[in-house]
């Protein structure tokens, strides 16, 4: 488990909107705050927003999943000694809108949930086996609480 440095990692971020619909909904000051929050190292990171189709053939092509998912992160640092974490973290708008609807949550709300999500997965997290399931999810959760967001995982 990451040690957390009360100092703010580096972070370089580059945000994409192929799909503009969440562009002033989800400002890059907001992006930026919230991916900081989930950074314990360095990092070069991408949040791409793209639309269904686009999510589709990602999830489709690198995951051999035909279907699009809310957030995709494709690590570049595998190596848990690399200096700085590279990652590109793909979120779907439909996907994102679709959820949140379903939910009964704002869509900022969970889209903020799905980006401190990837953010992890590029740290090396993951959530495959129950007892690496359980730390993400808690970190998660207390991730959100530090942006005043409510527990994603209560019904």
């Amino acid at each position: 488990m990451a040690v957390k440095n009360p100092a703010k990692p580096k972070l370089t971020l580059s945000v994409q909107y192929a799909d503009t619909r969440l562009q002033e909904v989800l400002p890059r000051p907001l992006l930026r705050k919230t991916v900081q929050a989930a950074l314990f190292f360095p990092a070069e990171l991408t949040l791409r927003f793209v639309d269904a189709e686009e999510g589709q053939s990602l999830n489709r092509d690198y995951r051999g999943k035909d279907y699009a998912t809310n957030v995709l992160t494709f690590a570049y640092t595998e190596d848990q000694d690399a200096e700085v974490t590279q990652a590109d973290i793909i979120l779907c708008t439909d996907v994102l809108q679709r959820e949140a609807a379903e939910q009964g949550k704002p869509l900022i709300d969970h889209a903020q949930h799905l980006i401190v999500h990837g953010v992890l997965h590029a740290q090396g997290y993951d959530h495959e086996v129950d007892e690496e399931a359980e730390e993400m999810e808690a970190l998660e959760i207390e991730i959100l609480a530090g942006l005043g967001l409510a527990n994603p995982y209560q019904e």
